[in-house]
Protein backbone atom coordinates (compact mmCIF):
# COMPACT_ATOMS: atom_id res chain seq x y z
CA UNK A 1 0.00 0.00 0.00
CA UNK A 2 1.47 3.32 -1.29
CA UNK A 3 1.08 6.56 0.15
CA UNK A 4 0.49 9.42 -2.08
CA UNK A 5 0.53 13.72 -1.54
CA UNK A 6 -2.15 16.02 -2.96
CA UNK A 7 -1.15 19.23 -3.69
CA UNK A 8 -2.28 22.25 -1.98
CA UNK A 9 -4.21 24.93 -3.53
CA UNK A 10 -0.93 26.55 -4.98
CA UNK A 11 0.80 29.24 -7.51
CA UNK A 12 2.44 27.46 -10.38
CA UNK A 13 5.60 29.97 -8.43
CA UNK A 14 5.49 27.20 -5.89
CA UNK A 15 5.40 23.96 -7.36
CA UNK A 16 9.25 23.40 -7.92
CA UNK A 17 9.29 23.35 -4.08
CA UNK A 18 6.64 21.09 -3.33
CA UNK A 19 6.96 18.62 -5.89
CA UNK A 20 10.74 18.53 -4.83
CA UNK A 21 9.82 18.01 -0.79
CA UNK A 22 7.75 15.44 -1.62
CA UNK A 23 9.92 13.45 -3.35
CA UNK A 24 12.62 13.58 -0.84
CA UNK A 25 10.04 12.91 2.08
CA UNK A 26 8.95 9.52 0.26
CA UNK A 27 5.62 10.02 -1.37
CA UNK A 28 4.92 7.60 -4.00
CA UNK A 29 2.99 10.28 -6.23
CA UNK A 30 1.62 13.45 -5.69
CA UNK A 31 -2.49 14.08 -7.63
CA UNK A 32 -3.29 17.52 -8.09
CA UNK A 33 -7.23 18.69 -7.96
CA UNK A 34 -9.19 21.03 -9.98
CA UNK A 35 -10.73 23.53 -7.49
CA UNK A 36 -9.08 26.85 -7.31
CA UNK A 37 -6.11 25.78 -10.28
CA UNK A 38 -6.03 24.22 -13.26
CA UNK A 39 -4.99 20.47 -12.49
CA UNK A 40 -2.56 19.85 -15.41
CA UNK A 41 -0.52 22.94 -15.88
CA UNK A 42 1.46 21.96 -12.39
CA UNK A 43 2.50 18.38 -13.63
CA UNK A 44 4.87 20.51 -16.39
CA UNK A 45 6.96 21.63 -13.13
CA UNK A 46 6.61 18.42 -11.13
CA UNK A 47 7.67 16.84 -14.15
CA UNK A 48 11.19 19.17 -14.53
CA UNK A 49 11.83 19.29 -10.70
CA UNK A 50 11.35 15.15 -9.94
CA UNK A 51 12.79 12.17 -11.39
CA UNK A 52 11.34 9.63 -9.74
CA UNK A 53 7.70 10.37 -7.80
CA UNK A 54 4.99 9.43 -9.83
CA UNK A 55 2.26 12.09 -10.21
CA UNK A 56 -1.56 12.40 -11.84
CA UNK A 57 -4.83 14.48 -12.03
CA UNK A 58 -7.03 13.60 -8.95
CA UNK A 59 -9.11 14.68 -10.55
CA UNK A 60 -9.59 16.51 -13.80
CA UNK A 61 -13.15 17.41 -14.73
CA UNK A 62 -13.71 15.52 -17.84
CA UNK A 63 -17.25 16.86 -18.80
CA UNK A 64 -15.92 20.31 -18.44
CA UNK A 65 -13.32 19.27 -21.29
CA UNK A 66 -13.20 17.52 -25.13
CA UNK A 67 -11.50 13.78 -24.85
CA UNK A 68 -9.27 15.83 -27.73
CA UNK A 69 -7.96 18.55 -25.34
CA UNK A 70 -7.85 15.88 -22.74
CA UNK A 71 -5.87 13.18 -24.78
CA UNK A 72 -3.24 16.10 -26.18
CA UNK A 73 -2.95 17.15 -22.53
CA UNK A 74 -2.26 13.57 -20.85
CA UNK A 75 0.32 12.67 -24.30
CA UNK A 76 2.56 15.77 -23.44
CA UNK A 77 2.65 15.47 -19.64
CA UNK A 78 3.40 11.47 -20.24
CA UNK A 79 6.43 12.53 -22.91
CA UNK A 80 7.26 15.60 -19.78
CA UNK A 81 7.83 13.04 -17.00
CA UNK A 82 9.42 9.91 -18.97
CA UNK A 83 6.22 7.54 -18.47
CA UNK A 84 5.40 8.82 -14.77
CA UNK A 85 2.13 10.31 -15.47
CA UNK A 86 -1.49 9.33 -14.47
CA UNK A 87 -4.51 11.19 -16.35
CA UNK A 88 -7.37 10.79 -13.52
CA UNK A 89 -10.53 12.12 -14.59
CA UNK A 90 -13.74 12.66 -12.84
CA UNK A 91 -17.08 13.70 -13.81
CA UNK A 92 -18.46 16.47 -10.98
CA UNK A 93 -21.78 16.84 -10.73
CA UNK A 94 -24.58 18.39 -12.56
CA UNK A 95 -25.07 22.10 -10.81
CA UNK A 96 -20.82 22.14 -11.50
CA UNK A 97 -20.88 21.04 -15.07
CA UNK A 98 -23.66 23.47 -15.75
CA UNK A 99 -23.21 26.46 -14.05
CA UNK A 100 -19.31 26.78 -13.55
CA UNK A 101 -18.33 25.14 -16.68
CA UNK A 102 -21.18 26.10 -18.82
CA UNK A 103 -21.21 22.52 -20.61
CA UNK A 104 -23.90 20.28 -21.16
CA UNK A 105 -24.88 17.62 -18.28
CA UNK A 106 -25.82 14.18 -20.55
CA UNK A 107 -28.50 12.20 -19.91
CA UNK A 108 -25.85 8.95 -19.42
CA UNK A 109 -23.16 9.78 -17.27
CA UNK A 110 -21.76 6.56 -17.44
CA UNK A 111 -22.40 6.53 -21.07
CA UNK A 112 -20.77 9.60 -21.68
CA UNK A 113 -17.33 9.02 -19.62
CA UNK A 114 -17.39 5.46 -21.33
CA UNK A 115 -17.13 7.28 -24.54
CA UNK A 116 -14.18 9.68 -23.36
CA UNK A 117 -12.01 7.06 -22.27
CA UNK A 118 -12.50 5.45 -25.89
CA UNK A 119 -12.24 8.46 -27.60
CA UNK A 120 -8.62 9.03 -25.33
CA UNK A 121 -7.46 6.08 -26.44
CA UNK A 122 -8.47 5.94 -29.65
CA UNK A 123 -6.02 9.65 -29.99
CA UNK A 124 -3.10 7.40 -28.15
CA UNK A 125 -3.53 4.60 -30.61
CA UNK A 126 -3.71 6.79 -33.22
CA UNK A 127 -0.41 8.47 -32.43
CA UNK A 128 1.06 6.13 -30.64
CA UNK A 129 0.72 2.92 -33.77
CA UNK A 130 -0.80 4.67 -36.77
CA UNK A 131 -4.46 3.21 -36.24
CA UNK A 132 -6.97 5.25 -38.29
CA UNK A 133 -9.10 7.74 -35.94
CA UNK A 134 -12.42 6.57 -36.39
CA UNK A 135 -14.89 6.77 -33.65
CA UNK A 136 -18.40 6.74 -33.89
CA UNK A 137 -20.78 6.96 -30.40
CA UNK A 138 -23.71 8.65 -29.17
CA UNK A 139 -21.88 11.76 -27.91
CA UNK A 140 -18.47 11.96 -30.06
CA UNK A 141 -18.07 11.40 -33.72
CA UNK A 142 -13.76 11.37 -34.14
CA UNK A 143 -12.74 10.87 -37.16
CA UNK A 144 -9.94 13.56 -38.46
CA UNK A 145 -6.55 13.41 -37.96
CA UNK A 146 -4.21 14.38 -40.55
CA UNK A 147 -0.43 14.64 -39.84
CA UNK A 148 0.18 18.25 -39.10
CA UNK A 149 -2.19 17.65 -36.00
CA UNK A 150 -0.26 13.97 -35.05
CA UNK A 151 1.95 14.72 -32.18
CA UNK A 152 3.76 10.97 -33.09
CA UNK A 153 4.43 8.25 -30.55
CA UNK A 154 6.10 8.69 -26.90
CA UNK A 155 9.65 7.38 -26.05
CA UNK A 156 9.65 4.18 -24.34
CA UNK A 157 9.75 4.69 -20.45
CA UNK A 158 12.48 3.28 -18.53
CA UNK A 159 11.88 -0.53 -17.93
CA UNK A 160 9.61 -1.35 -14.52
CA UNK A 161 7.98 1.94 -14.75
CA UNK A 162 4.98 1.72 -13.20
CA UNK A 163 2.72 4.69 -14.67
CA UNK A 164 4.68 4.34 -18.24
CA UNK A 165 5.17 1.95 -21.23
CA UNK A 166 5.29 2.74 -24.20
CA UNK A 167 2.22 4.33 -25.40
CA UNK A 168 0.28 3.76 -22.59
CA UNK A 169 -0.87 6.22 -20.09
CA UNK A 170 -3.08 5.12 -17.13
CA UNK A 171 -6.37 6.48 -17.12
CA UNK A 172 -7.66 6.65 -13.55
CA UNK A 173 -11.92 7.54 -12.87
CA UNK A 174 -13.34 8.77 -9.74
CA UNK A 175 -16.83 8.23 -8.21
CA UNK A 176 -19.00 7.72 -4.93
CA UNK A 177 -21.79 5.14 -6.21
CA UNK A 178 -21.23 2.11 -7.83
CA UNK A 179 -22.20 3.15 -11.46
CA UNK A 180 -18.53 4.43 -11.86
CA UNK A 181 -17.22 1.94 -9.98
CA UNK A 182 -18.14 -0.81 -12.28
CA UNK A 183 -16.71 1.26 -15.37
CA UNK A 184 -13.37 1.51 -13.94
CA UNK A 185 -13.16 -2.49 -13.13
CA UNK A 186 -14.63 -3.10 -16.89
CA UNK A 187 -12.37 0.19 -18.60
CA UNK A 188 -10.04 2.07 -16.81
CA UNK A 189 -6.95 1.03 -14.89
CA UNK A 190 -7.56 3.09 -11.99
CA UNK A 191 -10.48 4.29 -9.40
CA UNK A 192 -9.76 7.12 -7.52
CA UNK A 193 -12.08 6.21 -4.56
CA UNK A 194 -13.96 9.56 -3.14
CA UNK A 195 -12.86 10.40 0.19
CA UNK A 196 -16.41 10.60 1.08
CA UNK A 197 -16.46 6.73 1.94
CA UNK A 198 -16.82 4.57 4.51
CA UNK A 199 -14.49 1.18 4.80
CA UNK A 200 -17.85 -0.86 4.92
CA UNK A 201 -19.35 0.79 1.58
CA UNK A 202 -15.88 0.64 0.31
CA UNK A 203 -16.06 -3.48 0.52
CA UNK A 204 -20.00 -3.79 0.17
CA UNK A 205 -20.45 -1.43 -2.51
CA UNK A 206 -17.93 -0.25 -4.71
CA UNK A 207 -15.52 -3.03 -4.87
CA UNK A 208 -18.66 -5.87 -5.36
CA UNK A 209 -19.34 -3.25 -8.27
CA UNK A 210 -15.73 -2.93 -10.12
CA UNK A 211 -15.72 -7.00 -9.60
CA UNK A 212 -18.74 -6.66 -11.73
CA UNK A 213 -17.16 -4.55 -14.24
CA UNK A 214 -13.55 -6.79 -14.64
CA UNK A 215 -16.24 -9.63 -15.24
CA UNK A 216 -17.75 -7.79 -17.83
CA UNK A 217 -14.99 -7.46 -20.34
CA UNK A 218 -12.79 -10.37 -18.71
CA UNK A 219 -10.27 -8.55 -16.56
CA UNK A 220 -8.36 -9.60 -13.42
CA UNK A 221 -9.52 -7.19 -10.17
CA UNK A 222 -5.58 -6.87 -10.03
CA UNK A 223 -5.72 -4.81 -13.26
CA UNK A 224 -7.71 -2.30 -11.36
CA UNK A 225 -5.41 0.19 -8.81
CA UNK A 226 -7.43 1.58 -5.44
CA UNK A 227 -6.19 4.65 -5.08
CA UNK A 228 -8.30 5.80 -1.98
CA UNK A 229 -8.37 9.41 -0.37
CA UNK A 230 -8.77 9.39 3.48
CA UNK A 231 -9.79 11.73 6.07
CA UNK A 232 -7.38 11.45 8.86
CA UNK A 233 -6.77 13.36 12.03
CA UNK A 234 -3.92 13.58 14.80
CA UNK A 235 -5.58 17.04 16.20
CA UNK A 236 -8.56 18.33 17.61
CA UNK A 237 -8.35 20.71 14.56
CA UNK A 238 -7.90 18.16 11.73
CA UNK A 239 -10.39 16.04 13.51
CA UNK A 240 -13.09 18.90 13.01
CA UNK A 241 -11.74 19.84 9.45
CA UNK A 242 -12.93 16.36 8.64
CA UNK A 243 -16.04 16.80 10.33
CA UNK A 244 -16.91 19.82 8.33
CA UNK A 245 -15.81 18.34 4.89
CA UNK A 246 -17.97 14.80 5.55
CA UNK A 247 -21.37 17.40 6.22
CA UNK A 248 -20.51 19.31 3.07
CA UNK A 249 -20.20 16.05 1.10
CA UNK A 250 -23.14 14.47 2.70
CA UNK A 251 -25.35 17.85 1.36
CA UNK A 252 -24.41 16.52 -2.07
CA UNK A 253 -27.93 14.56 -3.78
CA UNK A 254 -26.17 12.41 -6.27
CA UNK A 255 -23.91 11.08 -2.97
CA UNK A 256 -27.19 9.86 -1.36
CA UNK A 257 -26.92 6.42 -2.21
CA UNK A 258 -24.00 5.83 0.04
CA UNK A 259 -25.62 7.67 2.90
CA UNK A 260 -29.07 5.45 2.42
CA UNK A 261 -26.27 2.35 2.93
CA UNK A 262 -25.61 3.74 6.54
CA UNK A 263 -29.51 4.58 7.52
CA UNK A 264 -28.40 8.48 7.34
CA UNK A 265 -30.31 9.54 4.43
CA UNK A 266 -32.62 11.54 6.84
CA UNK A 267 -28.94 13.44 7.83
CA UNK A 268 -28.21 13.88 3.72
CA UNK A 269 -31.73 15.47 3.39
CA UNK A 270 -31.48 18.11 6.07
CA UNK A 271 -27.64 19.00 5.47
CA UNK A 272 -28.97 19.81 1.40
CA UNK A 273 -31.84 22.03 2.84
CA UNK A 274 -29.00 23.55 5.66
CA UNK A 275 -26.56 23.96 2.40
CA UNK A 276 -29.48 25.22 -0.09
CA UNK A 277 -29.85 28.41 2.40
CA UNK A 278 -26.30 28.70 2.92
CA UNK A 279 -25.99 27.78 6.46
CA UNK A 280 -22.40 26.32 5.95
CA UNK A 281 -21.27 27.00 9.77
CA UNK A 282 -24.46 24.63 11.18
CA UNK A 283 -24.17 21.83 8.56
CA UNK A 284 -21.23 20.12 10.48
CA UNK A 285 -23.23 19.63 13.91
CA UNK A 286 -24.90 17.02 12.58
CA UNK A 287 -22.25 14.63 12.11
CA UNK A 288 -21.99 12.97 15.43
CA UNK A 289 -18.40 11.33 16.50
CA UNK A 290 -19.91 7.88 15.85
CA UNK A 291 -20.54 9.29 12.42
CA UNK A 292 -17.33 10.86 12.18
CA UNK A 293 -15.65 7.73 13.21
CA UNK A 294 -17.24 5.43 10.02
CA UNK A 295 -15.19 8.28 7.55
CA UNK A 296 -12.10 9.32 9.69
CA UNK A 297 -9.03 7.45 10.52
CA UNK A 298 -7.92 8.56 13.90
CA UNK A 299 -4.80 8.92 16.00
CA UNK A 300 -2.47 10.63 18.04
CA UNK A 301 0.80 10.30 16.30
CA UNK A 302 2.13 9.61 13.06
CA UNK A 303 3.10 5.97 13.34
CA UNK A 304 -0.27 5.24 15.59
CA UNK A 305 -2.18 6.61 12.39
CA UNK A 306 -0.05 4.32 9.88
CA UNK A 307 -0.87 1.82 12.12
CA UNK A 308 -4.86 2.65 12.20
CA UNK A 309 -4.70 2.83 8.06
CA UNK A 310 -3.38 -0.36 7.53
CA UNK A 311 -5.68 -2.39 9.66
CA UNK A 312 -8.76 -0.08 7.74
CA UNK A 313 -7.39 -0.34 4.37
CA UNK A 314 -4.36 -2.75 4.04
CA UNK A 315 -6.97 -5.46 2.11
CA UNK A 316 -8.60 -2.63 0.82
CA UNK A 317 -6.49 -0.13 -1.12
CA UNK A 318 -3.14 0.58 -3.27
CA UNK A 319 -2.77 3.63 -2.73
CA UNK A 320 -3.55 6.20 0.13
CA UNK A 321 -3.85 9.78 0.11
CA UNK A 322 -4.76 11.58 3.44
CA UNK A 323 -7.22 14.46 3.03
CA UNK A 324 -4.54 17.17 4.10
CA UNK A 325 -2.32 19.01 1.54
CA UNK A 326 1.25 18.13 1.78
CA UNK A 327 3.08 21.36 2.53
CA UNK A 328 6.22 21.69 3.36
CA UNK A 329 7.46 23.28 6.06
CA UNK A 330 4.45 22.01 8.20
CA UNK A 331 4.29 18.91 9.75
CA UNK A 332 7.58 17.47 8.16
CA UNK A 333 8.02 15.20 10.85
CA UNK A 334 4.82 14.06 10.74
CA UNK A 335 4.79 12.74 7.14
CA UNK A 336 8.47 11.45 7.38
CA UNK A 337 7.36 9.22 9.68
CA UNK A 338 4.22 8.11 7.87
CA UNK A 339 5.65 7.63 4.99
CA UNK A 340 8.31 5.44 6.72
CA UNK A 341 5.91 3.51 8.60
CA UNK A 342 3.57 2.67 5.68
Amino acid sequence: MKLDAALPPSHLVDVPAIAKAAEATGFSAIWTQETQHDPFLPHVLIAEHTSQIQMGTGIAVSFGRSPATLAYSAWDLAAQSNGRFILGLGTQVKAHIERRFGMPWPESVTSKLREQIQVIRAFWDCWQNGAPLNFRGEYYKITLMSPFFNPGPLPPAPAGREAGGEGFIPIYIAGVNPGLAKLAGELCDGFHVHPFHTPQYLREVLLPAIDAGTAKTGRSRAEVTLATAVFAATTHAEREFCRQQVSFYASTPSYRPMLEFHGWAEIGEKLSSLAARKEWASMSELISDEMLAEFCTEASSAPELATALKARYLDLADRLTLYIPFVPGEKDDFWRELAETL
